[in-house]
Formats: C-alpha cells, structure tokens, sequence
C-alpha cells in the first residue's frame, strides 16, 4: 500500500498523512454501500414499512431519502475540507481555472435536480425497493441524453471541487467516486430491473387470468 502511495505521488502532490483525506474516501464508499444495503433488505423484509412505519412504505422511503441526503451533504463536507487540507497546485490556466469547474458544477447539478424532478422522492431514492413502482420507464431529460445522469451529475460536482480549490488529488478521487458508482450501478441496475420485472410477469398473469375467466363464463 505504501509503495503504491509513493508511486502515485510521483504523478500528483498530496499528503496521505491527513486523516481527512481517507475519512473523505471512506465516506464516499460507504454511502452507495449501505443504502444498497438498507433498500435490499427493505425489499426481502420490509424492515422499516412494517417495524418502523406501522406498514406505511411512503413514510419508509422518506425516511430513508432524508438519510440518504443528509449523508450525501455531510460527505460532500468531508470532501471539501479533505481537498483543502492537500497539497495546492495549478491544474488550468486563468480563465479556465474558474470557467471550468463553475460549468462543470452548474451542468452536474442541472442532471442532478432534473432527474429528481423527473423521478420524484420515491423514484429517485429507491422507492421501488419498497414496493413503490414507476408507472413507466422515464425517458425524458436528462434521461433522454443519459442512462444515469444522476451519478454523472455527482462525478461532474466532484471534479469542480478539485479544479475549483485547485487540488491535483481531487481529480483522482473523482476517478474513484466514478469507480464506486460504477459498481454500485453493477447491484441497483439487475436488482432493479428484476423488481420491475416480477410486477409485469404478476401483470401478464393477472390479465391471463382474466381471459380464461371470461371464457368460462
């Protein structure tokens, strides 16, 4: 571990001493971690509709959306005072080294709010974990230019943090948030589309059914 810390210092400056820094990275594994968790096991055990919330899935899910926002501000706290914390040094010469990251951080929260908008509480925080389907597939901005834009709206918001303090170890933490995306994406997407597709196989069933009633009669 060691020896790959010095190696990637030889690339970009930044000080591994500083117990902010892997707090920061900790934080940002542990959110789309535990929410996998928390939704999965809410999905198989209904732990908060039925222990919690008197069987009131609603109630569950905003529950879980106001932890789930409020551990992403306190991560986003992390980040920032890991990133003043390091090393500075410039990455883009004037304009740009404001131009950059302001755009980048105005464009990742467009997709960001958007998709909320678009999905609403239930649809953006795994609502359907607790048996809160989407009528339909959304297919509108930002939907419509990116299959998740939320989380490339996140990594946008992440790399105008380390160009905006001008911090090099900011740009490979950004690598990192996208990697832990990504594999938290590898679990949310199969189990969420098996979720939709047992409610259209019990639609398929309960329509055939239907039909052979109909035909008795």
């Amino acid at each position: 571990m060691e020896s790959l810390i010095s190696q990637l210092q030889k690339f970009i400056p930044f000080d591994a001493s500083q117990q902010s820094l892997w707090i920061s990275i900790a934080a940002i594994a542990f959110n789309p971690t535990a929410w996998n968790i928390v939704a999965r096991n809410e999905h198989r055990n209904r732990t908060l509709t039925r222990n919690v919330f008197g069987g009131n899935a609603k109630i569950g899910c905003y529950f879980l959306a106001i932890m789930i926002f409020s551990f992403g501000m306190l991560r986003d706290s992390l980040y920032t005072r890991a990133l003043i914390a390091q090393p500075k040094k410039a990455i883009l010469p004037q304009p740009w080294d404001t131009v950059v990251p302001a755009a980048l951080a105005i464009v990742g929260q467009i997709f960001v709010l958007t998709s909320t908008w678009q999905l609403g509480i239930t649809g953006t925080f795994l609502g359907d974990y607790f048996g809160i389907l989407m009528d339909s597939k959304v297919e509108g901005f930002p939907f419509n230019v990116l299959r998740d834009p939320m989380y490339v709206g996140s990594t946008m918001c992440f790399a105008a943090g380390a160009l905006w303090y001008e911090r090099p170890v900011g740009l490979l933490i950004t690598l990192y948030v996208y990697i832990v995306y990504i594999i938290a994406l590898r679990f949310e997407g199969p189990f969420t589309d098996m979720i939709y597709s047992t409610r259209e196989e019990s639609r398929r069933k309960g329509k055939r059914s239907e039909v052979e009633a109909k035909k008795d009669l």
